[in-house]
């Protein structure tokens, strides 16, 4: 692609995000995305709690507590010690349930947002977009819980490993540079694949890299910057009271649908682009933004 392709690009990146109200579109998205964290987490726990272990999810945790903001990690943990309190074993049954449908409605309403930015509209029918919903939510907690465990692992870890069985000693120095970089392209491949397998559309799975590179970018740079807002400049429990961590919560959610968003609406404008202005997709109609109807 040339310069000036790349150009037209971004310029018309910017443009349909304004079109299609992608700030309004993004705190929709937040909504269901908040919806579905706490019966996610509760399903983790539980799981986490079978696992012979040593305080597994509490580390989860302290690694959250790296990307979110302060007040909203007060807020996560309190819902969790509430709910937590009861049998455990009953939340991996009856909690997996809640989670699955919840995860799904968020997933689902992920599909609906990409299919915005790719200007197609879905003619799927109901239960193969809320399967669908459910295998790309299952895939991509998957990859995510990879990252995390890397995360959990921390910097020390080469060299704990390289006590026990032979490694090089340029690999346990670059461990702690290393452990960063896989959970990164973790990271990156679950959003590839979001981008990929939810818009109805036809791609190539590597032409979904530029935005989820956007995406995953604007991620770790929101949540330094709203973390070091929140600590430092904000005062939300002065306006907003109890309820600042989950102010905070939503505005770290909504910012980063922001970005999410504006990534696929990047890959659709390059992929128009190396097409000669053509995206091959089932349905060229688009959709409007107001189509953002479905309900957890």
């Amino acid at each position: 692609m040339t310069l000036a392709g790349l150009k037209r690009a971004f310029i018309a990146t910017y443009h349909d995000v304004l079109q299609h109200h992608m700030l309004q579109v993004a705190a929709a998205l937040s909504y269901y995305l908040v919806l579905a964290v706490f019966p996610g987490l509760i399903f983790l726990s539980a799981v986490m709690g079978s696992i012979p272990l040593p305080d597994l999810f509490g580390r989860v945790l302290g690694t959250m507590s790296i990307l979110l903001p302060p007040d909203t990690m007060r807020v996560v943990q309190s819902v969790l010690l509430q709910v937590l309190s009861t049998n455990r074993k009953a939340w991996l049954s009856f909690g997996m349930l809640g989670a699955i449908w919840v995860s799904s409605a968020a997933f689902d309403a992920i599909t609906e947002a990409l299919d915005i930015a790719y200007d197609v509209k879905d003619d799927r029918p109901f239960w193969k977009t809320r399967l669908r919903a459910v295998g790309i939510g299952a895939i991509t907690a998957g990859l995510v819980s990879c990252a995390l465990a890397v995360m959990m692992v921390g910097p020390r870890f080469g060299s704990w490993l390289a006590a026990r069985i032979y490694l090089s000693r340029e690999f346990v120095l670059l461990w702690p540079l290393l452990h960063w970089t896989i959970a990164i392209v973790f990271t990156l491949v679950a959003v590839e694949l979001v981008y990929f397998l939810a818009p109805n559309v036809k791609q190539r799975f590597g032409a979904t890299l530029p935005g989820a590179i956007l995406a995953v970018t604007c991620w770790l740079g929101l949540s330094y910057l709203l973390g070091y807002y929140f600590r430092h400049f904000a005062n939300l429990s002065r306006i907003y009271g109890t309820l600042a961590g989950f102010i905070a919560f939503m505005t770290w959610f909504y910012w980063n649908s922001f970005a999410l968003l504006v990534g696929a609406e990047l890959n659709a404008k390059l992929a128009k682009e190396s097409a000669k202005g053509q995206l091959p997709q089932k349905d060229q109609t688009m959709v409007a933004p107001d189509s953002f109807r479905h309900a957890a």
